[in-house]
């Protein structure tokens, strides 16, 4: 397994910045190819729906900008090939890949607790994407505080012991996001519908799905080819594009 930096990828480290997303949505007007912008401190990070996304010092934040091609729905399964991403480089660093799993649409769990989140945000372009800033954090030292009704936080340090810079993560997320996303453009969606599935938490137990608009309770059968939540209700079969996924 390569960890070589990919060719043709810039490294932006920061020591302070607003949030590497905004950041990157700055940079897309200059855009000179693809970059991984860290920040080594991150004081108005954002999470899905405009939440605040605490960052205590010491863990990781990080965005990359890039430019893809393709229709925005392509282009937003880039979140599962962060997520799986994320999952190897956390096994690399570990060595235990039982103590991780992928929490649909974009979490990923330690030991049952929220470890990491990503987060897409497009610039649209003539009706597509211009850009994309994906946005990655990762609670390397220190859990934020819990959110009522959320999974409780967790940090690599607390949970396994292991001791890892910003940096040191980085240098390992970005080899191991060219591969997944090699495999996306060269195959398409279905190897890495299946390597997700792999590694999904709660698949085949009960889950509540909940929009902005319903709520839904049923089992998790997986997730469709658009990369949609499938849930299997006492109402009949369900295929959820975007909800905040609650364990029973």
């Amino acid at each position: 397994m390569s960890t070589e930096w990919p060719a043709g990828v810039g490294r932006v480290v920061l020591p302070e910045i607003d949030s590497t997303n905004a950041e990157a949505q700055r940079r897309a007007a200059s855009y000179a190819g693809p970059v991984w912008i860290l920040a080594l401190r991150q004081v108005a990070g954002r999470g899905r729906r405009g939440r605040a996304w605490q960052d205590p010092a010491g863990n990781f934040a990080a965005t990359y900008l890039t430019r893809p091609e393709g229709p925005l729905d392509q282009v937003a399964l880039r979140s599962f090939v962060a997520a799986l991403a994320l999952h190897e480089t956390l096994v690399q660093v570990t060595g235990r890949p039982e103590a991780f799993a992928l929490k649909w649409p974009n979490d990923v769990l330690l030991n049952g607790g929220k470890l990491a989140g990503i987060l897409l945000e497009s610039l649209g372009h003539k009706g597509g994407v211009g850009h994309l800033a994906i946005g990655i954090g990762v609670n390397l030292r220190e859990a934020p505080e819990a959110e009522p009704g959320a999974v409780p936080p967790v940090s690599l340090m607390g949970e396994t012991g292991c001791a890892v810079t910003p940096e040191e993560f980085l240098d390992l997320l970005a080899p191991a996001y060219a591969r997944w996303e090699t495999q996306l453009v060269t195959y398409g969606f279905a190897p890495i519908r299946t390597a997700w599935l792999d590694r999904a938490a709660r698949l085949g137990a009960e889950i509540t799905a909940r929009t902005q608009h319903e709520e839904q309770t049923g089992t998790f059968e997986g997730i469709d080819t658009t990369g949609a939540l499938v849930l299997r209700t006492s109402a009949g079969r369900r295929s959820i594009p975007a909800a905040d996924v609650f364990f029973s």
